[in-house]
């Protein structure tokens, strides 16, 4: 039997480019598509393919979140990343919600097809140059000013990084607006931001965020 996929990706010409390369590939068939966390959850739910590639960077509540619900939902579920995003707290945190493989977007199509066949032999993988990220954290100590941040802290800042505003971010996360102002403070506290560019900068440096992604942040 064929081995069903479920892409995640909010790029529609990024999505149609993954379902050539990977359907090139005998027993391998995109069963569905979804652009946003939310409608991963609901196509996952509804049709329960055998292995979900996602993006990060998604508009809304960020690929960590569908891969949270989708393994909360199903905890045998198969989720591969693939992301712009290579900084090693991004990826030990995709890790942390249930990932099992984490391949950049930089990478070559040969270690993303690698991937998809590790993540679904059971194993977990990853493309070079993140396992290169997190074996440098490790030796650097394992720790960056990132690891502080709750997971919501986290969504907030990278979102906020990204450019979204703090108005977006509530509805979005079903927050008020005045707890993402909060948390905002919060998180500025915690990373020692003098100014939203500095939290920006941040970001950036640790891999939350892509320099595509990494816009000035709006009131």
């Amino acid at each position: 039997m064929a081995t069903t996929i479920l892409l995640v990706d909010d790029h529609p010409v990024v999505r149609e480019g993954y379902r050539r390369l990977l359907e090139r590939q005998p027993g391998l068939v995109v069963l569905a598509e979804a652009e946003s966390a939310a409608e991963a959850y609901r196509q996952y739910k509804a049709l329960t393919p055998d292995l979900v590639i996602l993006d990060l960077s998604l508009p809304g509540p960020s690929g960590i979140e569908a891969i949270r619900h989708i393994r909360q939902w199903d905890g045998a579920a198969r989720i591969l990343v693939f992301s712009m995003r290579t900084g090693s707290v991004v990826a030990r945190r995709a890790f942390a919600a249930g990932a099992c493989g984490y391949v950049s977007k930089a990478s070559p199509p040969r270690e993303l097809l690698a991937a998809v066949a590790a993540v679904l032999r059971g194993e977990r993988a990853m493309s070079a140059d993140i396992a290169r990220a997190i074996a440098q954290d490790e030796v650097a100590g394992g720790r960056t000013a990132l690891d502080d941040l709750s997971p919501r802290e986290l969504e907030i800042l990278g979102m906020t990084a990204a450019g979204t505003t703090a108005q977006v971010v509530a509805e979005a996360l079903c927050l008020s607006l005045k707890t993402v102002h909060n948390n905002l403070s919060v998180i500025r506290a915690k990373l020692g931001a003098r100014t939203d560019a500095h939290l920006v900068w941040i970001a950036l440096g640790a891999g939350l965020v892509s320099p595509s992604e990494g816009l000035p942040i709006k009131e």
